[in-house]
């Protein structure tokens, strides 16, 4: 039997899975219906196919209903996408499926999005980035999870799926484009890959555990540099000398943090070499300038900080914060306080305490919390100082409040003024959803 990992999975609720018709997603949706998971299912047409697109949607709307599953559909022209946004087709592609997936979940009230990417697509993607240079991020592969978006199928292979479904006498379509050496990725499958198959059998699986120790390696040596960063950096910049001395695998993700972009090895080093020897260096909408014994960040999103527009949250709905980089997502809940979550994501609310309208904004002057459970009133300054939130950070992290005042800040806690009580009347639950890179 296949392993499918379902412990990725909320444990109630309903699961949209992502359905294109190919052989993967049929294996995604029909194995986890299998297993006793409520699904439904999505399909996004991106009209680049012309009639075998149309046949896809047709062939996924028609076995949805035979088979008695919500389904849900949208088309999308990717390709005037593309052109108007500047986007490559694969790039725009993906982002209109994955803004329609995120439509299709609130619509249907799911706990989460599945897509049925595999072992041999997570080996695939390492291969590419790897051919085309990366760090440790890339070789990291393709996340189990990624905010609501989860991938239980990375531990099965191809191989695997196609003969589950050829068992269960399940149909599915072939993309003829899967076939064209036009596309990079068909080539690594086609080529590369059966040459690797043949030093190890297993490659796909051998490539899924080195990613997910990469992944680990990556998230540890972040945490270094955030660290680093919280105790040497604030609204005047960085200590250069404290930055230069660095091991190479910190000093360029505080690097990359205190620009808020990805950049360049060689923009990394000539940054590190201003910090360590004075004078500037440049990157692409960046300078980096060394002043006394502090690097300032000139032309990037520091040192001028990221400021949040209140924004109206109904309950339900939800609002993008591109300045955070997440969404804020309010719903009606029904719950214990066994539920409510221990990283400062995810809050829930007395809805009788709540005093008008809720928005989601950054901090304000004057802003104070006093968090559930500690007996005390605490100022904004203080809470970002303790929990170690860098100066630079500080104007980017969302706040939700009502018309009486702050309710709860994204990482640091809540205030105890509306907190639910779960024994009775109505309970909000607010959740703040990273964005997928």
């Amino acid at each position: 039997m296949t392993k499918m990992d379902i412990d990725l999975l909320p444990r109630d609720g309903l699961i949209l899975c992502a359905v294109s018709g190919g052989a993967d997603s049929m294996y995604l949706l029909c194995r986890l219906r299998e297993l006793g998971v409520p699904v439904a299912a999505a399909h996004f047409d991106h009209g680049l196919r012309g009639d075998e697109s149309r046949r896809d949607a047709v062939f996924v709307a028609d076995f949805c209903e035979k088979n008695a599953i919500s389904f849900l559909m949208e088309r999308g022209d990717v390709a005037a996408f593309a052109a108007r946004e500047k986007l490559g087709i694969e790039a725009a592609a993906r982002t209109m499926r994955y803004a329609f997936l995120e439509r299709a979940a609130d619509e249907l009230g799911a706990a989460a999005i599945a897509t049925a990417h595999t072992a041999d697509d997570n080996a695939e993607t390492v291969l590419l980035r790897l051919a085309r240079g990366t760090g440790l991020k890339g070789l990291g592969g393709i996340p189990p999870v990624r905010g609501r978006v989860v991938r239980p199928m990375l531990d099965v292979t191809e191989k695997e799926v196609r003969a589950w479904l050829a068992e269960k006498g399940i149909p599915w379509v072939e993309d003829s484009t899967n076939a064209s050496g036009a596309y990079a990725r068909n080539r690594v499958r086609q080529g590369a890959v059966p040459v690797l198959e043949t030093v190890n059998p297993a490659f796909a699986r051998a490539v899924g555990r080195t990613a997910a120790l990469v992944r680990a390696d990556e998230a540890f040596l972040e945490k270094l540099a955030r660290d680093f960063l919280a105790e040497h950096a604030d609204e005047n910049g960085v200590e250069a000398a404290s930055l230069a001395a660095q091991p190479w695998p910190v000093a360029s993700r505080a690097v990359r943090l205190l620009a808020g972009r990805d950049l360049a090895a060689e923009h990394v080093r000539a940054i590190l070499k201003a910090a360590a020897d004075g004078g500037a260096a440049d990157a692409p909408g960046l300078r980096a300038v060394r002043t006394g014994d502090r690097l300032i960040f000139c032309g990037g999103p520091e040192p001028e900080p990221v400021s949040i527009p209140p924004r109206k949250l109904s309950v339900p709905g939800q609002v993008d914060v591109p300045e955070a980089g997440v969404t804020v997502r309010a719903a009606k809940f029904a719950g214990g306080p066994e539920d409510v979550h221990k990283s400062y994501n995810i809050f829930y609310f007395q809805c009788e305490n709540i005093c008008g309208s809720i928005s989601v904004t950054g901090r304000w002057a004057g802003d104070t919390m006093r968090p559930i459970g500690r007996g005390c009133t605490k100022t904004m300054k203080q809470l970002f100082a303790e929990a170690g939130v860098p100066a630079w950070e500080r104007a980017a992290v969302p706040v939700v409040r009502d018309e009486a005042g702050l309710l709860a800040v994204m990482g640091l806690g809540q205030d105890e003024r509306a907190a639910a009580r779960f024994d009775s009347g109505e309970i909000i639950k607010i959740e703040f959803q990273r964005h997928e890179p």
